[in-house]
């Protein structure tokens, strides 16, 4: 009889997978055992994380600055850009970007340059510079621009389009040689939007694209964006590099850190609210994203810890124990 519920149950939350229907056992949690659960999951999804830094760090010959840069871009733009904002670092190496570093035009001209993008749009006296500036500088360094299909441009929000995202690059990594360090020091969202909010160079104020004038506003990374690179990059930097350097308060500070970001706003934590669950903080908001996207996507309720935990009350009811 006992097996036989728990079957039912595990066929019901398979079924309500996809709209997050244990989030009513999860609400009425206590706080001690919603802390357990959600805990146990960020761990799991730093777990993951840390496969993808090692291998970039294994990629960059253990060159955390270099790391650092190919994380940076791989966080920089949406799901669908990831692969080629990746491919733009790995063409134009952090080595390259420092030695350029005291003439941001250079190294903006570098990276518009290999992205291929430029090529897309009309030219006005600006880019008629980048680009020759570009063809010096791809010829001194023997640079290899990308086709510019590898982008997907339709259905992006001006202020997310890659070509200003790339500008904002450029003049992030200008600032100093020391921004891998700088993030490791980030403790606060106040330190995260001090260091990531930087203005891109004055042309930009009127662009949002190449040769098309545009509202006259600086063209920064938002607080948005911005808590985004804190969740994404800054604590899962600090996270990994605790780890592979022994330093304990790193990871710690990595755990703090999410806490007191914001809880991200997308489909998945709107989900969780609809059935109850409302996160405080991107500690919880990633715990949740792990929940959907490794454990109810796959209908893995057998082995999520909410899942277990509901097959255990179903046990414990029969035996009469409280577990």
């Amino acid at each position: 009889m006992e097996r036989e519920r728990q079957r039912r149950m595990l066929e019901r939350l398979r079924e309500g997978a996809s709209t997050s229907s244990c989030g009513g056992f999860l609400a009425a949690s206590s706080p001690l055992h919603r802390s357990e659960i959600f805990t146990a999951l960020v761990f799991d999804r730093l777990g993951r994380k840390m496969r993808m830094v090692d291998e970039l760090h294994r990629e960059t010959n253990e060159n955390w600055n270099q790391t650092f840069y190919l994380l940076y871009f791989r966080t920089l733009g949406d799901r669908q850009n990831q692969q080629a904002f990746l491919t733009l670092a790995r063409r134009v190496p952090y080595k390259i970007v420092l030695r350029e570093r005291l003439v941001p035009h250079a190294v903006e001209a570098m990276l518009l340059g290999v992205s291929g993008l430029l090529k897309l749009y009309r030219h006005d006296t600006y880019t008629l510079d980048l680009d020759r500036t570009f063809v010096y500088l791809a010829a001194k360094y023997d640079l290899h621009p990308m086709e510019a299909r590898a982008w997907t441009l339709t259905d992006i929000r001006p202020a997310n389009h890659p070509v200003l995202r790339i500008a904002q690059a450029a003049e992030f990594f200008t600032q100093d040689e020391l921004v891998m360090d700088r993030t490791m020091a980030c403790r606060s969202e106040e330190e995260i939007r001090r260091l990531f909010c930087v203005d891109s160079s004055e042309y930009w104020r009127t662009h949002h694209i190449p040769g098309s004038p545009s509202d006259d506003r600086p063209k920064r990374i938002g607080l948005f964006k911005a808590n985004i690179i804190g969740i994404n990059l800054v604590a899962v930097l600090q996270f990994a590099y605790g780890s592979y350097t022994g330093r304990e308060n790193l990871r710690d500070s990595a755990l703090t850190l999410l806490e007191r970001l914001p809880a991200e706003d997308n489909r998945y934590m709107r989900s969780w609210c609809n059935a109850g669950v409302r996160p405080a903080n991107a500690f919880e908001s990633q715990a949740l994203l792990q929940l959907s996207t490794e454990y109810c996507a796959a209908g893995r309720c057998d082995e999520c810890p909410v899942g277990r935990r509901i097959l255990r009350r179903i046990e414990s009811e029969s035996d009469g124990t409280v577990r």
